[in-house]
């Protein structure tokens, strides 16, 4: 019987590192489609009270696809055409880099030709465009296949989210009370992360560009999306984003612009940081903004994009199962000394 049960569980782990190959080159994606049928996972018990669940998983992920991708899409479009139009049409003059130059040299000392500095950069740039063609459309190709392949993982996710659910209850060699406690332990840490994480960070972001807008910054929509991703690192934010900008302002000789743009990051900007992260956080679970940023760092390091928000959900998911395991440590033992 050890062997028949020493041999299936080497052909299963087998199959485990072979199916870990086929979903690498995809990890991204794959993570990014759980989290996202995560969210959309109580809209979809909602609608198959009145619809199939066929139909209210391919509405929601019609759904997905217009609230996200093709908002993506149209805010990549313009930063490109923005982009393009400044390289295009701007010159020294409009850019004020002389006033910008004249500025630098009374605060530092150092004299500075901004625009060689671009000449020399816009050719240095244009080389390395020419030589990563190949590779940025291998990359396209792969996104949109990536794209493609996550919208179908939200469909059958959510579609078949109870038989996934029934199935975890089945597979998993433990009690199924300890198995509740476990998913609610990491229901809370996922919905903590996307709150207190994601909705917070877009929040503070739109918010930060509001304020960007309204004093005439340029490329308002790219320094809005940096802003976004910087929101969602604690103890960092977006203070380094508006902080340049208020000195751009400075630098520019506009004081009035500059001293509103900081007011209004520092209250307003800061009220959505100050109140919006911990109700949200304290909501669901006790997340250290510590371990928010060790998750943060290391997981962009280990999963790329993704791990900005699957790393907290690792440390996370780590204390929840520590806390479980404690709560029913001595129960397990006793089962595991009594198999009958």
């Amino acid at each position: 019987m050890r062997l028949a049960r020493g041999t299936l569980l080497a052909i299963a782990a087998v199959f485990i590192a072979l199916s870990v190959q086929l979903v690498l080159p995809f990890l991204q994606y794959v993570l990014g489609a759980v989290l996202l049928a995560f969210a959309l996972y109580p809209l979809q018990r909602r609608l198959e009270r009145r619809v199939s669940p066929m139909v209210a998983a391919l509405t929601l992920v019609s759904l997905a696809v217009v609230a996200v991708v093709v908002p993506f899409i149209l805010v990549l479009s313009a930063i490109l055409d923005e982009a393009q139009y400044i390289l295009a049409n701007v010159d020294a003059e409009t850019l004020q880099i002389d006033v910008i130059e004249t500025r630098i040299w009374e605060l530092t000392g150092y004299d500075v030709t901004i625009d060689g500095q671009l000449v020399g950069s816009g050719q240095d740039l244009g080389r390395t465009v020419l030589e990563q063609s190949t590779a940025a459309f291998s990359s396209l190709t792969t996104f949109a296949i990536g794209i493609v392949l996550a919208l179908f993982l939200v469909y059958y996710l959510l579609k078949d989210a109870e038989a996934l659910v029934a199935w975890l209850y089945r597979t998993m060699p433990l009690p199924e009370d300890i198995q509740r406690d476990l998913y609610s332990e990491f229901t809370d840490l996922l919905w903590a992360v996307l709150f207190g994480h994601v909705f917070v960070g877009v929040v503070q972001g739109l918010v930060a560009g509001l304020g960007f807008l309204l004093v005439g910054i340029p490329n308002t929509a790219f320094w809005t999306i940096v802003m976004v991703v910087f929101a969602m690192v604690p103890l960092v934010g977006t203070i380094p984003i508006w902080g340049g900008a208020v000195l751009y302002l400075v630098i520019l000789e506009q004081p009035v612009l500059a001293g509103a743009l900081f007011v209004y990051c520092v209250v307003v900007v800061g009220v959505t940081d100050d109140y919006l992260r911990p109700f949200a956080v304290d909501r669901y679970a006790e997340l250290n903004p510590a371990v928010i940023l060790l998750g943060i760092l290391g997981g962009a390091y280990a999963f790329g994009v993704m791990g900005l928000f699957y790393g907290p959900i690792v440390l996370g998911g780590l204390k929840a199962t520590l806390h479980v395991i404690t709560e029913h440590w001595v129960r397990l033992r006793s089962v595991e000394g009594h198999p009958g």
